[in-house]
């Protein structure tokens, strides 16, 4: 028999405890268990990983506010499998979002000018703080993946004339594409591949306080079609792209994106701010040859008590993973006691980071998005796939296999009440438990 790590988080703030139990040795039954049966013959989507995002704002608590034996702990914390719990996709805005301490792009200049050629173009400001972090991740954890997506373009590219509003003019795609592969570029020189970019955060929603770009389907699909896709083809660049980028309930954006520019873009990019996860199935099972990434949700205090934004993340991030994400990113890596800082004119932030870093204090607490996170993060490596598992709203579930044979699954009682639940695998039971109301829990099986 072997023996199985069990990690468990009863939501009401007892997190991620570990024990380790015996394997059960044949088939039995329990009196009105519920059943999860999980069954890796049926294989589907390789997994990249879980993360979130060094936001300006991020970068800047962690590396500034921070002490030097702090942030060490917390980037092994985040970054290790071993001492932590091996996040693998970091997601970086490109410029200002509205988690940064002032606007910016990479190519600012007087307003009035252009600067077509480039000529001005510069990654100097992600030198301070967010360039130094990725490299310490990627020290510690060299699977992690880097996507990047910008909030706006440089504000002289665009209609509005600012990093506020606006769409892209139209004699700007090809410069605004030469600024992607600049950017991947000055990148590549700091030792840090960039594996995907999508051409625009939030297409459809132009904020009036911070950085954004309305961006159509029609006009992102022509700026990579006929721009974007060239320009990386002409530069032998292997980054991916992705579309969209947004929520889910408008799955008619990537299908019109990919029925239009087909082999031009790799896969989509979604977010959790409207709609359901079931978009991403139905979008790939149009286009199964396209990836699909859930590239930014946020917790906050629109979900205020910690058991409701606990099990927020632990169901979403299960159905995520169900709808054939291969990868499950949230957004601030850390905010302060202010969920912030954020773009002077932003106004009150209620998101929560993945750990909240007091600039007074300096103290550092890792948030219920860090511990919700472990469940999926610490066990499942980079290329594990995803296997079936049976799933109910009393007890959902997602199952992986690594590439070392061993199986993780993760369990979440979404009901108001105590559940007997038994784990079956070839017909046998291997693990059977009682599992609280609102818990989660993770199991590896080598």
């Amino acid at each position: 028999m072997q023996d199985l790590i069990i990690y468990q988080s009863n939501g009401e703030q007892e997190l991620f405890v570990q024990k380790v139990v015996q394997q059960v040795k044949a088939s039995q039954s329990t009196v009105d268990s519920i059943v999860v049966t999980i069954d890796e013959t049926q294989t589907y989507q390789e997994i990249d990983g879980f993360g979130a995002s060094f936001t300006d704002s991020s970068a800047y608590l962690i590396h500034q506010v921070l002490d030097k034996g702090q942030r060490t702990e917390l980037i092994e914390k985040l970054f290790s499998h071993e001492k932590g719990i091996g996040l693998s996709v970091l997601r970086n805005p490109m410029g200002a979002s509205d988690y940064a301490r002032k606007m910016y792009s990479y190519n600012d200049i007087a307003e009035g000018e252009t600067d077509f050629q480039l000529e001005q173009f510069t990654i100097a400001h992600d030198l301070d703080d967010i360039i130094p972090l990725l490299q310490e991740a990627l020290a510690i954890n060299p699977e992690i993946k880097l996507m990047a997506s910008p909030w706006s373009p440089p504000a002289w590219m665009k209609t509005s004339g600012s990093m506020i509003g606006g769409e892209l003019k139209a004699e700007c795609y090809e410069v605004y594409a030469d600024y992607f592969v600049k950017y991947i570029q000055a990148y590549s020189e700091q030792g840090l591949p960039i594996y995907a970019i999508t051409p625009q955060n939030e297409a459809l929603y132009v904020p009036e306080h911070y950085p954004g770009m309305l961006m159509l389907p029609e006009r992102q699909a022509d700026f990579i079609k006929n721009y974007l896709k060239p320009n990386f083809l002409k530069y032998g660049l292997e980054t991916k792209i992705l579309c969209y980028d947004h929520n889910w309930d408008r799955p008619d954006y990537p299908l019109a994106v990919i029925d239009e520019v087909g082999d031009a873009v790799d896969g989509v990019a979604w977010h959790w701010y409207g709609g359901k996860p079931v978009a991403q199935h139905q979008v790939h099972m149009a286009y199964p040859d396209k990836e699909v990434h859930f590239t930014e949700g946020s917790g906050g205090e629109w979900i205020p008590a910690f058991e409701p934004a606990f099990s927020n993340v632990l169901r979403t991030g299960i159905e995520i993973l169900r709808n054939d994400s291969k990868s499950f990113v949230l957004w601030n890596m850390a905010l302060d006691e202010e969920n912030g800082p954020s773009v002077p004119g932003f106004g009150l932030s209620t998101c929560r980071g993945v750990v909240t870093i007091e600039q007074q204090s300096k103290a550092l607490t890792y948030t219920l998005d860090y511990y919700a996170l472990a469940h999926f993060s610490k066990f499942v490596q980079p290329k594990a796939v995803r296997i079936a598992s049976s799933n109910s709203e009393e007890i959902r579930s997602v199952a992986f296999k690594n590439t070392d044979g061993s199986i993780v699954t993760i369990l979440f009682n979404d009901s108001d009440e105590m559940k007997a639940v038994q784990l079956i695998q070839h017909g046998n039971e291997i693990f059977h438990c009682n599992l609280a109301a609102k818990s989660a829990m993770t199991i590896l099986k080598k």
